[in-house]
């Protein structure tokens, strides 16, 4: 009698396993890193985590990780649709720039920071106009807090987890 070595079969598939990351994701996002604010800015640790899904499982994955999110954060904050359609949107657009090998894409720091920043500040841009018309409110905090400094707290955070998940 031979034995012949089989590979282990994956004790939880790849789409429960990035939804159980999603849901832990979002619950950092509302429990830790929404009230980690400077001058009213704070990081969006779900928009890395969607980028991250659309970048290495593609235009799908991305759209449909950005919608579910999206739709749990918007439940959690208030903010009915606005969440949900910018991340829905930014999964679709990142997935279009899906990595070809099956460990996701390998990117420097440098690479990194300006993707973040580029990324962060298209959302958080169409975030603040779309929150700005639902709520029929001007301030400049919109622009300086949640458009222009929320999307530096996001690339800081998402080069420094960079730096750490290098090491």
């Amino acid at each position: 009698m031979s034995f012949t070595a089989h590979p282990r079969p994956s004790l939880m598939p790849v789409v429960l396993r990035q939804v159980l990351i999603g849901l832990g994701v979002v619950a950092l996002q509302w429990l830790v890193f929404g009230r980690l604010k400077l001058w009213g800015a704070y990081p969006d640790v779900v928009l890395l985590y969607v980028a991250f899904v659309a970048l290495r499982f593609g235009r799908v994955a991305g759209t449909s990780t950005g919608f579910l999110t999206g739709f749990l954060m918007d439940m959690l904050y208030g903010t009915w649709g606005i969440h949900m359609f910018v991340k829905t949107l930014l999964g679709f657009v990142v997935g279009l720039f899906e990595s070809e090998g099956s460990e996701g894409p390998r990117l420097g720091p440098g690479q990194i920071a300006v993707g973040t920043l580029g990324l962060a500040l298209i959302h958080n841009g169409l975030f603040v106009v779309f929150l700005a018309l639902a709520h029929s409110t001007r301030t400049p905090m919109l622009v300086w807090a949640l458009w222009l400094g929320a999307a530096v707290y996001t690339t800081v955070v998402a080069v420094v987890w960079s730096l750490i998940q290098s090491r």
